[in-house]
């Protein structure tokens, strides 16, 4: 959403799917998990209090909301993607594994398509089933930190962390079960800042700011 309070900024969406082609060209296969919080945070909407499942459904379709767009612009900058499940492909391992090792980027929608599981989980589910060498969790920040640098100034930034240390620390990298996950089938999760400019492409590359989580 950019500088706004909700929904999609253009440029936004420009600029980091023009970061997904570039990082295609490396010779990489992409697959996206794609929050909602743009448009909805399920546990956070008041529909929530009177039913969890209802306001997490409504997340999910918010995600495929940012896929849908997220598939056009790569289109736009002659990169193919399969849009999303349901509106195109249904999930299936063998179906994503061919796309993307024919140069697609596939779009990952709807979360896990179960309420309780955030897109934190989803994300390392669908990485573990890809076989994916890492998970790239792009956010707010530029790693992991021992508090939230936004609020607290002292706050000092991890290079490398355990899996079992970032659980023990509840630092905040992702949620518990999408770390336990990864954890548990020895995939690495590397956090980096979605807001500088460039960031993507140079993590794809084994350079730029972030913090690994690895055992």
């Amino acid at each position: 959403m950019g500088d706004g309070a909700h929904g999609i900024s253009q440029p936004t969406l420009q600029r980091i799917s023009s970061e997904i082609v570039e990082v295609v060209r490396m010779g990489r296969e992409v697959g996206l998990v794609i929050g909602g919080g743009n448009f909805l945070r399920g546990a956070n909407n008041a529909l929530t209090a009177v039913d969890r499942v209802a306001g997490d459904q409504m997340g999910m379709l918010a995600t495929v909301m940012n896929a849908v767009a997220v598939a056009a612009q790569l289109r736009a900058l002659g990169l193919s993607a399969i849009d999303v499940p349901v509106i195109c492909d249904r999930f299936t391992h063998r179906g994503a594994s061919q796309h993307m090792a024919e140069g697609r980027v596939v779009l990952f929608a709807a979360g896990t398509g179960h309420p309780f599981f955030t897109t934190d989980t989803a994300a390392a589910l669908r990485a573990v089933e890809m076989g994916c060498d890492a998970l790239l969790k792009g956010t707010q920040v530029d790693g992991v930190y021992t508090a939230d640098p936004l609020r607290d100034p002292s706050a000092v930034r991890y290079s490398t962390l355990t899996h079992q240390e970032a659980l023990a620390r509840d630092l905040g990298v992702m949620d518990a079960a999408a770390i336990a996950l990864a954890r548990d089938n020895g995939l690495p999760i590397v956090v980096f800042s979605i807001q500088q400019v460039g960031t993507l492409p140079k993590v794809a590359r084994g350079e730029g700011v972030c913090t690994i989580v690895s055992d």
